[in-house]
């Protein structure tokens, strides 16, 4: 009995002494990271795998993809269909236009960065019939590991206006290209990058508007005030066993969204926790994942085409 509330007494006093030397967002992130390392794993396809599986009717569509400048000296992966003879839904899309324009989603990678697994999954939606920007919020760089994703999240969180202006210079890269319909660009991220989806949704500049807002168990704002900044439909995926993004805070954020008349759809999973959708790791759930995957296009293709 002693000793075990001599216990309580130390675990109490490490946690007071980890408050005081680091800050609290390093001890969310330390939450964030706890999940990611369980239940994601770098670079991995299985994703796209499972989805496409799901969705044969698009597999001989034809794509180009490449390496694209859009904000400084940063480097983006750039893919978009370029065959529209092998669906009707990218035909109706080139239909919808006059000028023969496509809508544009900017994707935000995860906290391990832009890697195979985002381009695989930018080139999986490319082929519902959209140009994807998978963007880099990180200078090139790819974790490998919890600890260098930690770092790499935390540098990225000490200077967030940087990370805001390269996600700008993104929508403003998409609305300069010829194959592109300026007014229909959302934007789509999981985890780390579905807070910063929401993030640029809340920093968006008034000459280039978002059409759409996805976010994929990322950090949210529930200030009504700061929410009121969104014009645009918000589509929100997340998952009732999530640690670090709680049932309380996607409520809270749902009713700001509602009370300032903002559209949207919130989903919230029972059973699944954080990264559900990455098939990656421990916390995948196949159903859900394919089911949040339909939602997700569903929802681009009622607001943006």
């Amino acid at each position: 009995m002693y000793k075990s509330a001599i216990a309580i007494v130390f675990v109490f006093f490490i946690i007071l002494v980890s408050s005081l030397i680091f800050p609290l967002n390093n001890i969310i992130l330390f939450a964030e990271g706890q999940q990611q390392q369980k239940s994601s794993i770098p670079g991995s396809s299985k994703n796209v795998t499972e989805l496409i599986k799901s969705n044969g009717k698009n597999s001989s569509i034809t794509l180009e993809n490449k390496t694209v400048n859009y904000f400084e000296n940063t480097n983006g992966y750039l893919v978009y269909p370029i065959s529209t003879t092998t669906s009707s839904s990218i035909k109706s899309n080139f239909s919808a236009n006059n000028n023969n324009t496509l809508p544009a989603v900017v994707m935000i990678h995860e906290w391990w960065g832009l890697n195979d697994n985002i381009k695989n999954m930018a080139e999986t939606l490319a082929k519902e019939g959209y140009v994807v920007l998978a963007v880099d919020l990180y200078n090139g760089k790819v974790a490998n590991t919890a600890e260098s994703s930690q770092n790499l999240v935390s540098k990225v969180r000490e200077n967030p206006s940087e990370s805001i202006k390269n996600l700008q210079h993104a929508v403003r890269y998409l609305a300069s290209l010829e194959n592109v319909d300026s007014s229909k660009i959302a934007s789509l991220g999981w985890c780390f990058g579905g807070g910063q989806s929401l993030q640029l949704a809340l920093n968006s500049e008034p000459e280039s508007p978002l059409a759409a807002t996805i976010i994929y168990y990322g950090n949210l704002v529930s200030n009504q005030e700061s929410i009121s900044k969104i014009k645009w439909p918000v589509l929100g995926i997340f998952g009732d066993q999530d640690q670090s993004i709680s049932v309380q805070s996607v409520k809270q954020f749902e009713d700001a969204l509602n009370k300032n008349g903002i559209t949207n759809e919130i989903y919230i999973y029972k059973g699944v926790g954080h990264a559900f959708a990455n098939p990656s790791g421990d916390n995948y759930a196949p159903q859900e994942t394919q089911d949040a995957w339909q939602k997700t296009v569903s929802f681009l293709n009622k607001y943006l085409k």
